[in-house]
């Protein structure tokens, strides 16, 4: 059954809580150029994000890997379901979007590396971060439209995932390089509130601590009403197929990496490039 995605239950987050990031902009051609680093080496090249990803082999990974035709850890194409009410081309071009991604919740957006921060570094504190931290689950997820995209989202508030993405966000916040003037002119193109500014200007990102909504996105927006209708039954028979409306057990967090196209033509697919399990 389709629902609608509502605001959940505030989380009382304060910015107080956190470190404040500094958000100046970065002209990255000029920070290139100062960089004696060769080019494949430099952290501009590429970016990061650390996100929630299920097991490799649980319902839930291969229910949203096969929906967007892409294992993100594997970095294999994979077969999209054979549906009735769309063209194997015509769900394709739906999916491209998340198939960008890979299959994943968002705790840290996606972000450049900072200067003096390197990926050993990142890993290093993904694996403390970790380490620190205990599993625990939520009651489970189910499908919802969520403005003009599907996705699925926890059936209730479940405050520890709240917490693990607020700690995610200050964490890692030193490895983040500055918003581009591009970048942020993108952001600030949306409908944002006053809090969500402040958010872009401390994290890099509007939807954090308590405009944070744990999601794991299945299309790309759709305009069309007849679109959104037939997306919603299929993705209600084949999540019902899946056997992946159990628990949403949450035992570690895991890094994922997109590499720059040489033809500057935006990034390539998100690879998700190591886990990291939880302490206990």
């Amino acid at each position: 059954m389709t629902t609608i995605l509502g605001d959940a239950r505030p989380h009382d987050f304060r910015l107080s809580d956190f470190r404040p990031a500094d958000a100046p902009s970065i002209d990255l051609k000029a920070a290139a150029e100062a960089d004696p680093r060769p080019a494949e080496a430099r952290p501009a090249d590429r970016r990061y994000a650390i996100y929630f990803a299920p097991p490799a082999k649980s319902p839930l990974w291969r229910f949203g890997s096969s929906v967007i035709g892409y294992d993100a850890e594997s970095g294999r194409e994979l077969p999209q379901p054979s549906l009735s009410r769309f063209a194997p081309e015509r769900w394709r071009d739906i999916t491209s979007e998340p198939r960008r991604y890979g299959f994943h919740g968002t705790l840290k957006a996606p972000f450049r590396l900072a200067p003096d921060k390197d990926e050993a570094s990142l890993r290093a504190v993904c694996a403390r971060f970790a380490a620190d931290r205990a599993s625990f689950a939520c009651a489970g997820v189910m499908l919802a439209s969520i403005g003009r995209f599907f996705a699925l989202k926890t059936v209730s508030t479940c405050s520890a995932l709240n917490r693990l993405a607020a700690g995610a966000v200050a964490a890692f916040d030193d490895f983040r390089a500055p918003m581009t003037e591009a970048e942020r002119e993108r952001r600030l193109r949306a409908p944002l509130t006053e809090r969500q500014k402040d958010y872009l200007a401390r994290w890099g990102y509007p939807y954090v601590l308590d405009d944070f909504r744990f999601h794991m996105t299945l299309t790309g927006p759709l305009d069309d009403d007849a679109d959104r209708a037939a997306a919603a039954e299929e993705l209600a028979e084949l999540f019902a197929r899946s056997g992946a409306d159990g628990p949403l057990i949450v035992g570690g967090i895991a890094l994922y990496r997109q590499e720059a196209r040489q033809d500057g033509a935006g990034g390539e697919r998100f690879r998700l490039i190591e886990r990291f399990s939880f302490g206990s």
